[in-house]
């Protein structure tokens, strides 16, 4: 999936965004599908991806646990947000997907097209 691949490039003692995640996959507006996927995948560096602005979202033991983790791997918080200007990892947007769509739609067009053709 492409959330999960957007998730592990972001290197140690770096984080990004769940937004950034889900316009790196191609998913404007699908930050919640990347809190899903995190939720039910093992295996992936879930402590690198913060809430809008560097927040730990992640209540109780295990914001404390992606805390301690981050500062580990040597990222830096202001109070309790992460220092974004220096420990962000910018991830590049995903633009074929808009292609692919804008193609798919054109597809279904034209063989709309070709089916009302084929009725008349």
């Amino acid at each position: 999936m492409k959330i999960r691949a957007a998730i592990m490039k972001v290197p140690r003692g770096h984080v990004s965004t769940y937004g950034a995640i889900a316009r790196a996959a191609g998913l404007p507006g699908g930050a919640r599908l990347v809190v899903r996927t995190l939720a039910q995948s093992h295996g992936l560096p879930w402590h690198r991806v913060v809430a809008a602005g560097g927040r730990i979202a992640i209540p109780g033991e295990g914001g404390l646990d992606q805390r301690f983790r981050l500062e580990m791997e040597g990222v830096k918080f202001s109070g309790k947000k992460v220092r974004m200007k220096e420990f962000e990892y910018k991830l590049p947007r995903n633009r074929a997907t808009k292609q692919n769509k804008k193609s798919a739609g054109s597809r279904q067009k034209a063989a709309a097209n070709q089916h009302k053709k084929r009725e008349s």
